[in-house]
């Protein structure tokens, strides 16, 4: 079979390197697998097997004539992936994956610690010695240093990913490679299932942090706001690290969230969501500091999600799809 792959790609080898290409490659290895084994079982030697697979499938000129594939100028050429490429751009996914989930994290801490500093201040903590408005000042400057390293690791993981923009103008996978990288997406299958349901599971349950705070009093409410950002900040963690994982895959592998029809999908969610997003940060912070509603009004963000979620399924069902 090796003698195949090796025979198919230097017939390629002088064609140009386009989608159309890759995909007829990709359709002929496969034929030319089946039929390769298909003669193993009915008996036939390793290089009789070849030899009659070769015979076959060996000329593609008659195909390409009629497919009307000819010479391409250079920048529509699609770039071969080797296996170091995809290694390191796997690598990257990972570590940007591993700041952006923390920067995240971050920053969900820093507003935690804000709420934890102004419901003791409400409390009479320390009253002594910092008036109410000293300790909301003591949550800000908690809250902008916890921001400062997150920021930056945006930026830099932004910056770490640059050099792999060229991988979204479109690329081509050896068969081997891209037989490889379907293995690793198969042996993650689980470890990103676990997170997932792991995730799910601790926001579903944070709320319950909330209620049991609420028993204790009104002025204890806040506190359970607290532990609730704290969990939700470990599962969007969660989310995040392995969702770029699992993305680095399906980056590579043209499927799932990078096909062609979820990208478009992407493109017009995303657009809403870069507008949403920070209107409900903006409605948080405004009705925390104005109004000082840090009791209720981190429920903005769980409503808004459902919401959200709802638009999304919505927009699916009218372009005709099935809700992910």
């Amino acid at each position: 079979m090796d003698t195949i792959i090796v025979y198919l790609n230097n017939m390629f080898n002088s064609l140009p390197r386009t989608e159309q290409m890759h995909k007829l490659k990709q359709e002929l290895l496969g034929n030319m697998e089946e039929k390769y084994h298909e003669l193993k079982h009915d008996g036939k030697s390793e290089n009789e097997a070849v030899g009659i697979v070769i015979s076959e499938f060996g000329n593609i000129d008659e195909l390409v004539s009629e497919l009307g594939i000819g010479e391409v100028r250079k920048e529509e050429m699609l770039k071969v992936l080797t296996e170091t490429e995809t290694e390191d751009f796997i690598v990257a996914k990972r570590r940007a994956g591993l700041l952006v989930g923390l920067g995240v994290g971050l920053c969900m801490v820093g507003a935690a610690l804000l709420i934890l500093i102004t419901g003791l201040a409400e409390n009479g903590f320390m009253s002594s010695v910092f008036t109410e408005d000293a300790m909301s000042m003591i949550g800000m400057v908690f809250l902008f240093i916890l921001l400062v390293p997150a920021i930056a690791m945006f930026i830099y993981s932004g910056m770490k990913m640059e050099k792999y923009k060229y991988i979204e103008s479109g690329f081509n996978l050896p068969y081997h490679l891209e037989a490889d990288i379907r293995q690793k997406q198969s042996a993650f299958a689980a470890t990103y299932m676990l997170s997932l349901i792991t995730g799910v599971s601790l926001c579903v349950l944070s709320p319950v942090a909330i209620f049991v705070a609420s028993a204790f009093g009104d002025e204890a409410s806040s506190y359970g706001v607290v532990v609730l950002l704290a969990v939700v900040a470990v599962a969007v963690f969660l989310f995040i690290y392995y969702g770029n994982i699992r993305g680095a895959y399906q980056m590579l592998l043209k499927t799932g969230d990078f096909s062609a029809e979820k990208q478009e999908e992407d493109r017009v969610i995303g657009a809403v969501a870069s507008i949403v997003w920070p209107l409900v940060t903006c409605v948080f912070l405004v009705s925390g500091f104005v109004y000082d509603q840090w009791h209720i009004n981190w429920i903005v963000f769980p409503v808004t999600g459902i919401l959200f979620g709802v638009f999304s399924a919505a927009y699916n069902i009218i372009k005709g799809k099935n809700p992910a």
